[in-house]
Order: C-alpha cells, then structure tokens, then sequence
C-alpha cells in the first residue's frame, strides 16, 4: 500500500453501516474500506495466500508484539456485513489523527526511516524482505512510529543480495533530509513529490565542495554521473545474487547498516527559531505570570477531564505535556518545526500520549494526491475529534498576521466538537500586540475582551476567567446548546 493514511475516518459520526471505499488503487493486492470503528482491507484473490502465510509467520507476531507493525486480525462476516465468508478481509485498528510525512520535523523523519531499516533488517533474518520503503507508510501513534502496510512484505530469495527498496527509501526518505540539511529545502515540500528527490536534482542543487563529502558521495554524486536510463535490470538483478545465503544475508545487512548511518548523520545539533525558546525569553511574562497560567490551565484540565486535547500554538509544549500528566491523548500543532520538534523529542523520551503535526491551523495543510482523496486536509482529520482545545497565546497571530474575524476563529473552534476551549486573550496593550499592530490602529487597536466574548457568544459561554499578571486574560469557555447544534 503506497497511501496508507486512510486509517481514519472522515466522520465519526456516520453510522456503523455506513462503509466508504477508499482511493487504493495504487496497492494492486487489496485495497481499503472504512468504518467508524476500524479499517477494513480487501486482499485480492491472487495475494490472498501469500498474505495468509503471512499473517501465520513469527515475523508478523514479532512486529505487532512489538508495536512496529499495525496490528491486524481477519474480519469476521458476523461483524461486518460486507465482508463476504469465501473472501479474506483483514480489520484494523484506526490511528487517529493521521500524519503526513510532511507535517513531521526531522526527528519524526528519521524515527520513521529507523523504524522502516529496523523491520527491513527483522525481516531479513526471517526469511522475507519489505518490498516498499516510503514514508507515506508509517504513522504515527502519539510519538511512535508505526508501519500500517502488512502487504509490503514478501518471501526474500535467500540468495539475492539486493534489497529491491533500496532505491524507493532512498529517494523518499533520505534525500529529503539530506536535502534539508544541506539545502535548507522544507520538509514540507515533499507534499509536492510523492515519490521522493532523484540524486540529480539534489546534485545539481548543491555546490561543488558539497558532492564531494563523504556521506553524499556515493547516494548522490556517482548516482548522478554513473546514471544509466537503459541499463538491462534483468541483467543487473542476475548479477545481485551472492551465491551462499549467509552472505548474501551479510551484503544485506551491511547495506541497511550504512543506511542507518547516513539517516543518523543528518541529525542538526541545536536547531534555532523565533519561536523555540520563547518561553524562557519573553519579557512580556514575569515567572509569576507563567506560574499562574500552567496553574490555570492545570485546573481545568483537571475539573473537565478531556480525554482528547488539541493544543494549537503548541509551541516547545510545555501545555501539552500537562494535558498528556492529566491523562489526555493530545495533538499539537504549531507551525515551527524547531519549537515543535522540541516537544516532539520530550514526548518520545517520556512515552508522553502526544503527536506532533508541524502545520499552520490559519494556513491548513491541504488535501492532495489524485482527485485530492488520497491524503485528507489537516481540517478533514481535526474536525469534530477533540474534547478540548488550547488555544493559549495564538488569537492575537490570527487577528494581526493572518487578518481572521473573531467570529470564524468562533467557528473553527466550535467545528473541532470540542465541549471545551481554554483561550487566551491578548489585549491591544500587550508588547507583542502593538509589535504586530503596525500602524492599523484603526482595524485592530481597540479590540477589547468584550469583542472576543460578543464573536463566541453564538457557540460558546464564559465558565472560567483568570486575568494574568501582565494583562493577558485566560478564559475557559464551554459550548452552549445552540453552538453544538441542539434544540
């Protein structure tokens, strides 16, 4: 399966008998369905036995044991009314929220990439190979890296020495971090090529000191200059077989681990932003001020109890990490990679229940791939998912940069079905308000608190308030009855 990421559903709210087919044409041994409560896969008839014997290897109960594999079990008839009995149909479990390799920070992209060698190199040693290495099959169960396509492995010759995903990992995986780190190219980008950089565009990109370093040298450099559109592969695979299978385990093997390598060497040590440390250089908060806020926010979570919490703004996370300690699954966004992958690596390190989408929630990653139904919009996976939302230092970027009415910020919190919002108010006095107000007094200069009360009031009511130190005011609003679509 090359688009994994329909693991997920549209709506939570459809009834169970409602079933939707999903875009997977590209995976020519099954294809998708989802329900409310899970995904079903369809196996074709020709993949149906290789994917029993499968399913029926220690390499698939390793894997799930283990929890790099997405688990799976076959669907019964009784259960799922389209499941026919002379049919194989596998069900799993939804990941929710799906993210896209191009909503991750570096860090994701190579926890995925050494998750993607790891089973690369467990199924070696079994006596299989994964013939698909793109990150487009990985996601990502709160820090977690998971491998959801259970049809990318194969029966390896024992005798061949060549891994047939090399190429494919090499294209989507490391060339778009060599990429960013050599060229500054956005991660983000790679929403743009499904499948991956070609050594020569990265060659022709880089400066000639650059081809020459030792880690490019051989995946860019002489991949470009020795490139041979009409060489015979036939004859090339004929070539790749060791002739004892213990070496040509061994070639394998060294192949993955120079991989392996490559991926951990282009890790950035101290990556910097604006918005990385700004908890502990912001002058407009005083230590009382920050106390006071974590102690707000900390109560409230606490009081509502929110099993699902979206933080936008998430910053390096420091409200996220509350959220996941009060027992929350948390998503949190911000449109900085750097402060982002902070909270990302706290999140990994502690086994915190927090995943990270590096994405701007004013600017939201769009929908993509053939007829746009193959990777969902950032809004298609958020919307009606969360029991409260943070928004905590956020609304005065989405007035002052992004020009939003308050009444659709109003709305967009009420579409995410949350029960609970916990806002902060900037007033027009703050230091960061009038750097952004830049001379448009007159459109944004004498927003008060009760402009922003008067915007929500269709969907929401006040249920708590705690002004700040500094001016700033945290206020917890609760969805009325008419904003959650009632009588």
């Amino acid at each position: 399966m090359k688009n994994p990421p329909e693991l997920v559903s549209r709506d939570r709210g459809v009834p169970s008998s409602n079933i939707e087919a999903v875009p997977t044409f590209r995976d020519p041994a099954g294809r998708l369905w989802l329900t409310p409560d899970c995904v079903l896969r369809q196996i074709r008839p020709d993949a149906q036995e290789a994917t029993r014997i499968f399913l029926a290897s220690p390499l698939r109960a390793t894997l799930e044991r283990s929890g790099d594999l997405i688990q799976s079990e076959i669907a019964n008839p009784e259960k799922h009314s389209r499941v026919q009995p002379n049919e194989l149909w596998l069900e799993h479990p939804r990941i929710e929220p799906i993210t896209y390799p191009w909503e991750w920070t570096p860090a994701q992209w190579r926890a995925a990439a050494e998750l993607t060698l790891r089973v690369a190199q467990q199924a070696i040693d079994a006596g299989w190979t994964l013939k698909d290495a793109t990150p487009l099959n990985i996601l990502f169960r709160g820090p977690r890296p998971v491998l959801v396509d259970v049809l990318s492995f194969e029966r390896r010759d024992p005798l061949s020495s060549i891994w047939l995903a090399y190429g494919q990992f090499v294209r989507t995986f490391l060339l778009p971090l060599i990429a960013s780190q050599y060229l500054s190219w956005p991660l983000n980008a790679t929403l743009l090529v499904r499948d991956g950089y070609e050594p020569a565009e990265i060659y022709k990109a880089l400066r000639p000191w650059q081809r020459l370093v030792p880690s490019l040298l051989d995946v860019i450099t002489l991949a470009t200059l020795l490139e041979r559109p009409s060489r015979n592969r036939q004859a090339f695979r004929k070539q790749a077989f060791a002739g004892d299978p213990a070496l040509a385990v061994h070639i394998l093997h060294k192949r993955i681990a120079r991989l392996r390598k490559k991926i951990r060497g282009t890790e950035r040590k101290g990556g910097r932003s604006n918005w990385n440390e700004y908890s502990r250089t912001a002058t407009h908060y005083q230590p009382v001020d920050h106390a006071d806020k974590r102690e707000f926010v900390k109560n409230v979570l606490q009081r509502c109890g929110p099993a699902r919490v979206l933080d936008i703004g998430a910053n390096t996370g420091c409200y996220s990490l509350i959220a996941a300690d009060c027992g929350a699954d948390v998503v949190a966004i911000d449109a900085d990679g750097a402060a982002l992958e902070s909270l990302w690596l706290a999140a990994a390190r502690n086994q915190k229940p927090i995943t990270t989408l590096v994405a701007n929630i004013a600017r939201p990653t769009p929908a993509a791939g053939w007829r746009n139904r193959e990777q969902l919009s950032l809004l298609d996976r958020l919307t009606g998912r969360f029991d409260l939302v943070l928004m905590l230092a956020v609304i005065h970027h989405l007035i002052l940069r992004e020009q939003v009415p308050l009444a659709h910020i109003g709305e967009l919190c009420s579409a995410l079905k949350t029960r609970w919002l916990v806002l902060e108010w900037v007033p027009p006095s703050d230091p960061m308000y009038q750097e952004w107000l830049r001379g448009r007094d007159d459109l944004y200069g004498n927003f008060t608190e009760s402009d922003l009360l008067q915007a929500f009031s269709h969907w929401f009511s006040v249920a708590d308030r705690s002004e700040l130190g500094n001016g700033r005011i945290l206020l917890l609003f609760e969805r009325t009855l008419i904003g959650a679509g009632l009588p």
